[in-house]
């Protein structure tokens, strides 16, 4: 499936693939762009789909599904490896390129994300919460889980901003990716990644907490472990300096 994106940067730069959260779209990864940009790397964000302006086929997807859309992003776009940078459910899906195609994948970031994210029921009540009401049901509580309290008061605007981003997702979008969430299980495939691998953990998050990170560098040989300390589960655009640095760190070392 063909998803929309976005590229910027020079069109002979290494390749950096953002792949997004649950309930964002490829706006998300705003603050990394121009950073990367200035030191030569090809920057392309991507709606997955069922988000965004991407195609909304009838679910559920799976994280194959998911993998498969990358693939075909990267064909796309005539890279034949990238530096993936992954961000919940789009750090699953790095994971699955990790696993699955490994020969595409020049390194890999995962941020906020977890290798087994249950339990299964949480993710059938959201889906059908979801498809029965809409993703404004439950804007609110993503955006909450997405930023500290301390940064959503202090920014009311990016917080709204988020909130409108979730709710603008198409419902059968979400609760199919959902559906995908809740049949995922990488963590007896971690040692299978060989890419060099950077998992970055935001101290402050109630979706993916810093245990799951913990799951994934321990399983991921020679993964490195970085704790962002104020991030919730969205650490790429609530501490944005911070995960931009290490992002770039790791990409400058695995050129």
């Amino acid at each position: 499936m063909k998803v929309h994106s976005v590229a910027d940067g020079p069109a002979d730069g290494p390749v950096v693939v953002f792949s997004g959260s649950l309930g964002s779209d490829h706006r998300m990864w705003e603050p990394q762009v121009k950073p990367l940009v200035e030191q030569g790397f090809r920057v392309i964000r991507y709606d997955t789909r069922g988000h965004g302006v991407s195609p909304v086929p009838s679910g559920p997807y799976t994280l194959a599904d998911l993998g498969g859309d990358l693939l075909a992003l990267l064909d796309e776009h005539g890279a034949e490896r990238a530096h993936v940078v992954g961000l919940s459910l789009g750090g699953m899906t790095g994971m699955w390129l990790g696993v699955n195609a490994p020969d595409r994948v020049a390194s890999l970031v995962l941020c906020c994300t977890s290798a087994k994210l249950g339990p299964p029921g949480m993710w059938a009540d959201r889906a059908k919460t979801v498809r029965e009401n809409g993703t404004a049901a439950v804007a609110e509580a993503g955006a909450a889980r997405w930023l500290t309290a301390g940064y959503a008061a202090a920014h009311p605007e990016r917080a709204g901003y988020l909130r409108e981003m979730i709710a603008s997702v198409p419902a059968e979008g979400y609760a199919a990716s959902c559906q995908a969430i809740e049949r995922m299980d990488l963590v007896g495939d971690l040692p299978k990644i060989a890419a060099r691998t950077l998992v970055i953990a935001g101290a402050e998050d109630p979706a993916t907490p810093v245990e799951h990170a913990e799951v994934i560098a321990g399983g991921v040989p020679d993964a490195r472990l970085e704790v962002v300390e104020g991030a919730a589960h969205l650490g790429s655009f609530e501490q944005p300096e911070r995960f931009t640095a290490l992002i770039l760190e790791h990409l400058e070392a695995a050129r």
